[in-house]
């Protein structure tokens, strides 16, 4: 695996930390989970006891994020477990958090004290609006960074109001930045021997995922709107109703939508101005309803065989059971099963990241709390079965 050689400690939590942690141990990372004894992560207990959510006393979240994963209990607070987490950070290549800000310091692992123990250390810090600027004490979760960054104006329609993705991109966003941070901090170590801190807002994460629109925006001054599933630029593009469902059409650029209109063969989309991007976008809601009307007249598979036949980019509008018992998906193993210790196997999204020197994907079971407390302190810390045993009788680790 690409990150085998690497160990990072996990202090995150909840979901944008965790996801992003996820996706190191997903590519080989030894992803070791530092959680409080007695109580673990917050989301261990998040749907630990729902009938339809949870497995072996662990939700659906927990199940999730922590695949790949080994749980240690140290006290953070004690100085004596302060002392056992940095000799884990002797051994460690990154220590990633989401902590609100300013915790790190008064607990005194922020990056300039533990460069002092292991100055190879790359931490990594996500937050919703990161370390600097006048706003980083206010807390955020998923939905305020999705709304103030934007994103939410232009979901939706002016009919419906702003509305929020409807997976957490607020969060999601700030863990996949985190630990393209990270890797980005181990490939600057390469050259320099030394780590770095990566300081990821969730907030900037937002903003970066406007990408082009929000160019188009600062170059023009005009405010977008929601147009719902349309584009700003390209017609037709958007999510039309079949006679059993709804299908997607994208027709990117002139070509494509004279392939659309020989394709379809409607005389009222035959005009020659249409020929022309901007004269197309100004007839958008007019070309929209010829389309929907026509492809109102048959079922979704009718339209997609022809559509893909025709070459036209295309595709159904899925419920989960159809996205993930979608065939190219299957085919690229973007279904794993993930073992649980009742012997049961798990199903849940895969690994997006193919790498062809890598072995083929492998997952472990979510650890339970405190599972391998003894094996790291062991075989990371070099620590004896007797300084193991004399922390546990002081409740420093369990």
């Amino acid at each position: 695996m690409a990150l085998e050689h690497i160990t990072v400690l996990d202090l995150t939590h909840m979901l944008s930390g965790p996801y992003g942690t996820m996706l190191l141990a997903d590519l080989g990372a030894r992803t070791i989970k530092v959680e409080p004894p007695g109580t673990g992560e917050g989301t261990r207990r998040l749907l630990e006891n729902d009938p339809d959510y949870a497995r072996d006393g662990m939700g659906a979240y927990y199940l999730t994020l922590n695949r790949n994963k080994q749980s240690v209990c140290v006290d953070l607070k004690s100085d004596a477990g302060k002392a056992v987490f940095l000799d884990l950070v002797r051994h460690a290549d990154v220590v990633f958090d989401n902590f609100s800000v300013g915790v790190t310091e008064r607990l005194g692992i922020d990056h300039a004290s533990l460069a002092q123990v292991n100055p190879r250390i790359v931490t990594c810090s996500v937050t919703g609006f990161g370390q600097t600027g006048p706003e980083t004490q206010r807390p955020a979760f998923d939905q305020v960074v999705q709304a103030m960054g934007g994103g939410m104006s232009i979901t939706g329609t002016p009919e419906t109001g702003p509305t929020r993705s409807g997976i957490p991109i607020g969060d999601l966003g700030g863990g996949m930045f985190g630990a393209m941070g990270v890797l980005a901090a181990l490939a600057e170590r390469e050259r320099t021997g030394r780590g770095q801190h990566v300081d990821v807002s969730m907030l900037d994460a937002q903003i970066s995922l406007l990408n082009y629109m929000a160019t188009m925006h600062l170059m023009s001054g005009h405010v977008p709107a929601g147009i719902g599933n349309g584009h700003f630029v390209h017609v037709p593009y958007n999510s039309y109703p079949t006679e059993d469902g709804h299908i997607i059409i994208a027709c990117i650029g002139d070509a494509f939508f004279e392939r659309f209109v020989d394709f379809i063969d409607l005389p009222a989309l035959r005009k020659p101005e249409y020929r022309q991007q901007p004269v197309r976008f100004a007839a958008k809601a007019e070309i929209d309803e010829i389309v929907g009307a026509e492809l109102r007249k048959h079922s979704t598979a009718h339209w997609l065989e022809r559509l893909r036949a025709a070459r036209i980019p295309c595709g159904p509008v899925n419920n989960f059971a159809q996205a993930l018992d979608d065939v190219q998906v299957r085919a690229r193993d973007m279904v794993v099963e993930v073992p649980l210790r009742s012997g049961e196997k798990l199903r849940m999204p895969g690994n997006p990241i193919k790498l062809s020197a890598a072995q083929p994907a492998a997952f472990t079971t979510p650890p339970a709390l405190g599972e391998h407390t003894r094996s790291v302190l062991a075989e990371v810390a070099g620590y004896s079965a007797e300084q193991i045993d004399a922390l546990g009788r002081d409740r420093v680790i369990a």
